[in-house]
């Protein structure tokens, strides 16, 4: 990977809860496809530690936007959610990933598949003309433990032409489905409170999120015959894993 660095001024860190949030960030121009992610650093005890983030913002957007949580025992997650405005970061310049519309085939539907941070490239693709322009039925799809940390909620309700279909399992909330994506699947919720069918004839699939829901929600699609997605050898299925 590239050594080149940009430094990056923080413009505003909002935190959602106590282990969730939203950095802001000017200075460094970037060329990147909506989906990607970079890795953001900072220098620590003599040496620079980073981590990859998905872009929230849109390209072209003069701030850089990533949303990440606090891994208590890490040693860049908690100095990132305490830094200030004015204080400086460093974001790598090679923005990386194929989580990106360019590489998926043409569908009726677009499902958009996350749980906890792994929303951040889709609310980034959600901000550009392509899914909107490509797709009739757009799908945001996001399962989290908790009410409170169904993010970006302003964000999401301008979105007047996505169907939004959020998921809290460890309590109930209104609105939501329970449980786990992929036995909401299985048992036909998903589809049902989509309005929308999840099909191989004419669904697009992209899954980003914690490993186990990206296993065991891709092993129940090729079940229902789609296949993953390569340049190579087209199909339905995108993945985009960075734990």
């Amino acid at each position: 990977m590239s050594d080149k660095w940009l430094p990056a001024r923080v413009t505003g860190n909002r935190h959602w809860t106590e282990a969730l949030f939203s950095l802001r960030v000017e200075g460094a121009p970037l060329a990147f496809e909506a989906g990607q992610f970079v890795r953001v650093a900072l220098d620590i005890a003599g040496e620079r530690v980073a981590r990859p983030f998905s872009f929230v913002n849109p390209p072209g957007d003069p701030a850089h936007e990533f949303y990440g949580i606090v891994v208590p025992e890490g040693p860049l997650s908690p100095r990132l959610a305490q830094l200030r405005a004015g204080e400086t970061l460093y974001v790598a310049g090679n923005p990386a990933g194929f989580l990106v519309l360019s590489e998926l085939p043409d569908a009726q539907s677009l499902w958009l598949i996350s749980t906890g941070t792994g929303i951040a490239p889709f609310l980034s693709i959600l901000r550009t003309e392509a899914p909107w322009r490509r797709y009739r039925d757009v799908v945001l799809v996001h399962a989290v433990r908790h009410a409170r940390e169904l993010v970006y909620q302003e964000l999401i309700g301008q979105m007047k032409q996505l169907k939004y279909v959020p998921f809290v399992s460890r309590e109930a909330a209104p609105g939501a489905l329970s449980g786990r994506i992929p036995a909401a699947i299985a048992d036909g919720r998903l589809e049902a409170a989509a309005g929308v069918r999840l099909a191989a004839e004419t669904s697009q699939v992209m899954l980003c999120g914690n490993p186990q829901m990206l296993k065991d929600t891709t092993a129940l699609l090729l079940t229902r015959g789609m296949r993953k997605n390569r340049r190579r050898n087209p199909g339905h299925i995108t993945v985009e894993s960075f734990w």
